[in-house]
């Protein structure tokens, strides 16, 4: 039997577009109210406007400090209570090591791809510890199981996202909060938009790619398991998908 997320509150980092804009809108569709963050103002604004009254706007960057700080208490002063984080929001860094122009984007995408959200995590877990219940589900990847030659920098952000799943998980099991991730294959998203052109054009023309709304689906069937239950990781491939 499925648990119900009537009545839930859910917060999703990255929420005006791609994965997070498609988990939110399964999200709603579930009964659950769902706090979109993201740090573009416009765009949240629209999304929310779309998915409906139990879709509420949070501007929040994560590369900022005292911005990322504030997810918790925007979440609660918007809707209350927080009963599951989707650590969502990423960013990519791919081809060779050796061509990266500008050594300050791969601190832009390790801090947001890493550092955001073992602070999101971090800010939200005092309140699932005291409620006694909780879900996490951080969007990893593919890459963060399988070593993918040409995107050395975002597999390491991922290789790390497992790490920090995988333990955490194991911290917080005895305090009734599950911790999973979802790890997508290539999707149809902005971030394909900094793929290496010969891997685009070889993905599209064999149908290796996936939309948004099959990793929201993951998302869903994962928060929807009977609280003995935790799908502790879930890799979702495109079948035509080959590395």
């Amino acid at each position: 039997m499925s648990e119900s997320l009537q009545d839930k509150v859910a917060a999703i980092t990255g929420g005006a577009s791609g994965i997070g804009l498609a988990t939110a809108e399964a999200l709603v569709t579930a009964g659950a109210t769902v706090v979109l963050v993201d740090r573009d103002a416009g765009a949240l604004e629209k999304s929310c406007a779309d998915l409906g009254d139990r879709a509420i706007p949070l501007v929040i960057d994560l590369l900022n400090t005292e911005s990322c700080d504030s997810l918790l208490s925007g979440v609660l002063e918007k809707a209350g209570q927080l009963d599951i984080l989707h650590a969502n929001a990423g960013s990519y860094l791919g081809g060779d090591l050796s061509e990266v122009e500008d050594p300050a984007a791969i601190d832009r995408m390790l801090n947001l791809n890493v550092n955001a959200v073992i602070k999101n995590v971090h800010n939200v877990i005092p309140h699932m510890i005291q409620r006694g219940t909780g879900d996490i589900v951080v969007t990893s990847s593919v890459a963060g199981h399988f070593p993918v030659p040409w995107e050395p920098v975002y597999s390491a952000s991922k290789w790390a996202i497992t790490s920090f799943v995988q333990t955490t998980r194991r911290q917080l099991n005895k305090h009734g909060v599950r911790v999973g991730s979802v790890s997508p294959g290539p999707v149809v998203s902005a971030l394909l938009a900094d793929w290496p052109e010969e891997n685009l054009i070889k993905a599209k023309q064999s149908g290796s790619l996936i939309e948004p709304k099959e990793v929201a689906d993951a998302v869903l069937y994962m928060l929807s398991r009977p609280r003995n239950v935790t799908i502790r990781d879930m890799v979702v491939l495109p079948t035509n998908f080959d590395i």
